[in-house]
């Protein structure tokens, strides 16, 4: 007997009901226990900074504990591999940006993931760059690092530049600027930005491409530091002093920032990355949450919709590997 069109319209609205009512189930009893915030990068970096900012009101949010875990190594590839082995519940998050999922993955043969294994959920900071360098270094613009290197190598000994990892952000602008300049640089990877911090304050490497936020400035203003130029058009409210490397004729257009954002496994069931983006999106609005982040240099965008959030992560993956491409990045 073939149904009728009646009864096959009454059985797709009912099943249509029952997804929908299993959907807010899921949303409902999501988190049914602590949420884990994995940074992929060691205790003390810019990163935990915006973690660690946003953490208790995401909390309070969500009606759990969320837990920061710091796990560096591999430019934030193991921390991302851990969370595309943890269950696609929502109860593993990863704050990161395209440094660690589009990068990393291109420059690490041990990494086997690809961009797309993640969904991006919210926004949360955009971040200036800036050159940072050993304190004693003979720099204080563009046009007078770029001669520095230029005599350090004639001498054969190459300026080293700090990245938190191969295949990082931080490594391919240390690398795109010595082959826009023809200057041989030394790139020397760190498991994160603390401890390659840590070595430039000690002067063990020269330079080092980072965000910043008050922590730097700090540094800088106790002349632990230096801040050589900043990786924007304009000079930044908090290191004034550092002018643009965009203003030196050999590095016109070498302007840069970077972003994070919270990402879940793509297989994460829409009612929980639903319910994870309101809430997400709540911490963003917070005037508080807000207001401590741009303390530290940070834009703090308006938070978006799903799908414009994933149209940028597709926009950022796109100009990135074309970055890579560029340079002839191989994995190693």
């Amino acid at each position: 007997m073939i149904p009728s069109k009646r009864h096959f319209l009454g059985r797709t609205a009912v099943a249509l009901a029952t997804l929908a009512f299993a959907g807010g189930a899921l949303a409902q009893q999501y988190p049914g226990k602590p949420v884990t915030l994995m940074v992929p990068y060691p205790a003390g970096g810019l990163s935990d900074v915006i973690a660690r900012t946003v953490n208790p009101a995401l909390g309070r949010h969500l009606g759990q504990p969320v837990v920061v875990e710091n796990l560096g190594g591999a430019s934030g590839g193991i921390a991302a591999q851990k969370v595309l082995a943890s269950p696609a519940d929502g109860h593993l998050i990863f704050q990161g940006s395209p440094n660690e999922l589009v990068l990393a993955p291109l420059a690490n043969a041990a990494i086997k993931y690809r961009s797309e294994d993640f969904r991006l959920v919210q926004m949360i900071t955009i971040n200036p760059l800036a050159m940072f360098a050993r304190k004693d270094l003979a720099a204080n613009s563009g046009d007078e690092l770029l001669a520095a290197a230029r005599k350090a190598a004639a001498e054969g000994r190459p300026l080293t530049y700090a990245s938190v990892g191969p295949g990082s952000m931080y490594h391919l602008l240390g690398e795109h600027l010595s082959k826009l300049t023809g200057i041989p640089m030394t790139h020397v990877p760190y498991k994160g930005g603390a401890p390659a911090q840590q070595d430039l304050m000690g002067g063990l490497v020269d330079v080092f491409i980072s965000p910043f936020g008050k922590g730097q400035v700090a540094l800088v203003d106790d002349g632990k530091i230096k801040a050589v130029a900043v990786l924007s058009t304009e000079r930044q409210e908090l290191l004034k002093k550092a002018p643009p490397l965009n203003d030196s004729k050999a590095l016109k257009g070498f302007v840069f920032d970077t972003w994070s954002g919270y990402f879940v496994h793509k297989d994460t069931p829409e009612p929980i990355v639903q319910a994870l983006h309101k809430a997400l999106s709540e911490v963003a609005n917070d005037p508080t949450i807000r207001a401590t982040l741009e303390a530290q240099a940070m834009v703090v965008p308006r938070p978006q919709p799903l799908q414009a959030l994933g149209k940028v992560y597709s926009d950022n993956t796109a100009r990135y590997r074309a970055i890579a491409k560029a340079m002839n990045l191989q994995p190693q």
